[in-house]
């Protein structure tokens, strides 16, 4: 039958119901039971709800199927039971949602089922649920009916579960360690605290020009200033970059500020914070990823930014110049736009050619300065106390001793300028306001920050199968 035939012949049964006298629509239920509870119920009474997975006819008896987000039960309907509202029965549909009292018992077949002595309907459904993803196969369709998705495939609704538990444990190991969970703004006069370009909007009535926030550090930098200590956030940013298998355009991240640690400090706890959230997310300290054996188990290994790039490449990239590193890169197969610094190159060959090799966890520390503006600097050196957690060819999260020198600040922000007006978009602005604060004096301080990109690899997913609604091309008509 066609979908518009099907659609007519349930409009008619929505009208058969109000001609009934019943509301297919009502305000409120009577929910005293879980499905998972009332399977446990035997011989007693109870009133469960959810949507009908299943209807089976036979002569004067129905059998259904009703699901709720706990579990499924077999509802047995009779007309011996309900001879008041048997006849309604032939106009509800899969999909439909109805709430049914009565006594809990065990079929000839031993099915476990609710013999009904009352039924109400709560909603009734005007389009059918499609069988089987037949007709979604499509990631991109998929995304756009997420909610067909969750129904159809249990396992989607799952993985949705693990990212909730995952989000969970983060906050409160945080928590539990002495971290106060606060709030930055969104909407932003200068973006900063990411290399990445941002969102623009207007703001009508104090007519300015606003940015969606690329990050949640500076903002929590200003609170250290102020004297908070221990600080988290968990919210949403947003960077106008390309949509890929590891990057979304708007996306939860996580980042935390703790006053008077180090990079070592930092490192040390991250290790065992994380190790904590990946057993209570996945129940194992050894995860799957594209057929490889992860293990997190182990002590993670501290690997030099620098004498990882050269062992690589078999040179010694402290003694090349921009331009023979735009050389390297033709001798790699990597194209670079023209313009960009020689830490800028470096950080992108290695994105490129050695971090897609790097399987197992570990740190990578003591990157250059020119890509890491916000980073307190090694001293006598051009590299900066910073670490990054790799694992399976990807960076999962970020830190570093945070800069609290306001002139150095200011000469990084400035350098960063240069290379925005060389066409590096990338590259952070001037932010006066963040300079004048830690004029004031900030603590010296460790920060960290991770996305939900961390769940996403966890469980060996492309990120935008992680978001329920991800941003989608318009679509085509």
């Amino acid at each position: 039958m066609a979908l518009e035939d099907i659609q007519r012949e349930r409009i008619k049964k929505l009208n058969n119901i109000k001609n009934l006298g019943i509301n297919p629509y009502p305000a409120t239920s009577n929910r005293k039971h879980l499905i998972a509870e009332a399977l446990n119920m035997m011989g007693k009474k109870v009133t469960v709800v959810g949507r009908i997975r299943s209807l089976r006819q036979h002569g004067k008896i129905t059998f259904a199927d009703l699901e709720d987000s706990s579990g499924k039960i077999q509802i047995f309907l009779s007309q011996a039971e309900i001879p008041h509202n048997y006849d309604f029965l032939s106009n509800l549909d899969l999909g439909d949602f109805i709430e049914v009292s009565g006594e809990v018992f065990k079929t000839q077949a031993g099915q476990i089922s609710v013999k009904a002595s009352q039924v109400t309907l709560l909603t009734k459904s005007i389009r059918p649920l499609p069988s089987s993803w037949y007709g979604l196969k499509d990631a991109e369709e998929r995304y756009r009916k997420r909610y067909l998705d969750l129904l159809l495939n249990p396992e989607v609704k799952h993985q949705f579960i693990l990212k909730s538990k995952f989000w969970q444990s983060v906050r409160n190991f945080l928590v539990k360690n002495g971290f106060l969970e606060i709030e930055t703004p969104a909407l932003e006069p200068i973006p900063g605290g990411a290399d990445a370009r941002p969102f623009a909007t207007h703001h009508f009535a104090q007519d300015m020009e606003l940015f969606l926030r690329i990050s949640l550090e500076l903002y929590q930098k200003r609170l250290l200033v102020g004297g908070f200590e221990k600080i988290f956030e968990i919210g949403r940013i947003f960077r106008n970059e390309g949509i890929d298998s590891e990057h979304l355009q708007d996306y939860t991240q996580m980042e935390f500020y703790w006053a008077y640690a180090d990079n070592e400090m930092l490192i040390d706890f991250v290790e065992d914070m994380l190790k904590t959230v990946i057993k209570e997310t996945t129940g194992s300290l050894v995860t799957t990823w594209q057929g490889h054996k992860i293990d997190w188990s182990k002590a993670w290994p501290r690997v030099d930014f620098l004498d990882l790039l050269n062992k690589s490449w078999g040179v010694s990239t402290e003694e090349l110049s921009v331009e023979k590193l735009y050389k390297l890169a033709e001798k790699l197969n990597v194209k670079i736009e023209p313009g960009l610094g020689k830490g800028r190159i470096l950080d992108y060959l290695y994105k490129k050619t050695i971090r897609p090799q790097l399987l197992q966890p570990q740190f990578l520390i003591n990157h250059p300065v020119d890509v890491s503006p916000l980073s307190k600097r090694i001293e006598g050196t051009d590299k900066v106390h910073r670490m990054q957690l790799l694992a399976m060819g990807s960076e999962l999260c970020n830190g570093y001793a945070e800069l609290n020198d306001p002139i150095d600040q200011r000469e990084r922000f400035e350098e960063q300028m240069k290379l925005r007006e060389k066409g590096d978009f990338e590259a952070q602005m001037m932010d006066e306001d963040f300079v004048e604060a830690l004029e004031y004096g900030m603590p010296p301080a460790a920060g960290f920050g991770m996305s939900e990109r961390f769940i996403a690899m966890l469980l060996d997913k492309p990120v935008r199968e992680m978001v329920f609604f991800p941003t989608m091309r318009k679509e085509k008509k």
